[in-house]
């Protein structure tokens, strides 16, 4: 059997959870390989809305296994609070998610550390998300870091070594004020935290490359998801604000233990326009009345920090530029009902640098980078009523066909609303 990644290919925040909870009928295993609990993959079906951090977006179909894979870093009381919830609604979260012993956890002192670290960039700095999820991978790198097997250990020892450390480097940046701050507010976040970990042992720990090779063996379909974009990946995204870990299709080898030959279809998830939250360029913002209005008919706020995202036209340049890298088989198109009203869409197919038009992505885009773009008429109609392509009018079939001749790659599904049953399928086998 073959493992077939999910991701994004922008900046995140491109309806990652929802696709995976459509496609998840068909898998028997669903498996994030990155990232922590600044994912917000949202889903929404039968009058609820979910929004999952760490969790893999399968866990709400009962009949698969969810396995959080050893590049995921947790937070304990995170986790506890997110798995929580689902329990109350009645998900059995201790029988459907297994997670690796290799995955590393998130301290307290992390998120104290994320704090100092961005509070000291000024105005450099990069809109992390605050939840110690850099630092935790910087332990991770520099071989300091504490992981989920460790809980099997002699876990108490381990934690005061590196709670010391942390608590060592925070002292050079730290005033003394903003010191006893943060030791007020670390003691109560270790409380909640420890009963986090108190919780997670409850669950089942496995070495998840093993299983998850064994279960491919056996013929299980495995579907793996990933969090934030492409554009945030820590070696090709838009450095350096980015997130601390590879969002891209080879993150999910390294991320599970998968060879590269068991790669199977790579779904690419965009939007049918652009957003970002945080810091950092975005060629194709929009600063008009356009943008407003997108941010306005998409509710474009952050799921995990409510923050406002920035919103601009689809950025054809970059997208080009991630299906590359990801070997993008399949591309999901999201959110294509935020345009109905539009009497004109642009989308930008090249950049002007210092005078030199390009149709590559540029080492950096941080300055003098000038989107051109292609206007196509808009389709002026509601989408979100569409149950099939059937029903699609001229204009939006034209928008989608102007696409995949741009991108070379088929548009394999489309979204016309946040529901699940908001989503239809263009001859996806």
């Amino acid at each position: 059997m073959k493992v077939d990644v999910l991701l994004g290919l922008q900046w995140g925040d491109e309806g990652k959870g929802k696709v995976v909870d459509f496609l998840t009928p068909r898998y028997d295993v669903i498996a994030r390989f990155q990232g922590g609990p600044n994912a917000g993959h949202t889903l929404e079906f039968e009058g609820h809305k979910y929004v999952l951090r760490s969790i893999p977006s399968g866990i709400f179909q009962g009949d698969k296994l969810n396995i959080i894979g050893n590049g995921v870093v947790l937070d304990p009381a995170l986790f506890k609070a997110e798995a929580e919830d689902f329990e109350a609604s009645g998900i059995p979260m201790k029988q459907r998610l297994h997670i690796s012993r290799k995955a590393h956890l998130i301290l307290p002192t992390h998120r104290l550390l994320d704090a100092a670290y961005e509070k000291a960039k000024g105005a450099s700095k990069v809109g992390t998300t605050g939840k110690g999820i850099g630092p935790a991978y910087t332990d991770k790198t520099s071989r300091n870091g504490l992981r989920v097997g460790d809980l099997e250990r002699d876990f108490d020892t381990l934690y005061a070594k590196a709670k010391e450390r942390h608590l060592g480097i925070l002292r050079g940046l730290l005033n003394e004020s903003e010191w006893d701050a943060a030791m007020k507010d670390l003691a109560e976040k270790e409380k909640v935290w420890m009963e986090g970990v108190s919780y997670l042992r409850q669950f089942t720990f496995t070495d998840s490359e093993h299983e998850i090779n064994r279960l491919l063996d056996e013929g299980k379909s495995m579907l793996c998801e990933g969090a934030q974009g492409t554009m945030l990946d820590v070696d090709f995204g838009s450095y350096p604000f980015v997130t601390s870990s590879n969002t891209v299709c080879a993150g999910a080898c390294s991320g599970l233990g998968v060879a590269p030959n068991r790669i199977g279809r790579v779904y690419g998830i965009m939007k049918a326009y652009c957003t970002r939250v945080g810091g950092g360029p975005f060629p194709t913002e929009l600063f008009d009345e356009d943008g407003e209005k997108l941010t306005s008919i998409g509710h474009e706020y952050g799921a995990v920090t409510g923050r406002r995202r920035r919103c601009g036209w689809i950025d054809l340049v970059a997208l080009r530029y991630a299906i590359m890298i990801n070997g993008v088989t399949d591309l999901i198109m999201m959110k294509s009902d935020v345009l109905d009203t539009f009497e004109t869409i642009k989308a930008c197919v090249a950049y002007e640098i210092d005078g030199r038009e390009t149709d590559e992505f540029p080492y950096s885009v941080e300055t003098g980078v000038k989107p051109i773009y292609c206007e196509i008429p808009g389709w002026k109609c509601d989408l979100s009523q569409m149950t099939s392509e059937d029903e699609f009018p001229e204009e939006f079939n034209n928008y989608i066909s102007f696409l995949e001749e741009e991108l070379s790659v088929p548009i394999r599904i489309v979204s016309v609303g946040p529901d699940r049953e908001q989503t239809i399928e263009r001859y996806l086998d």
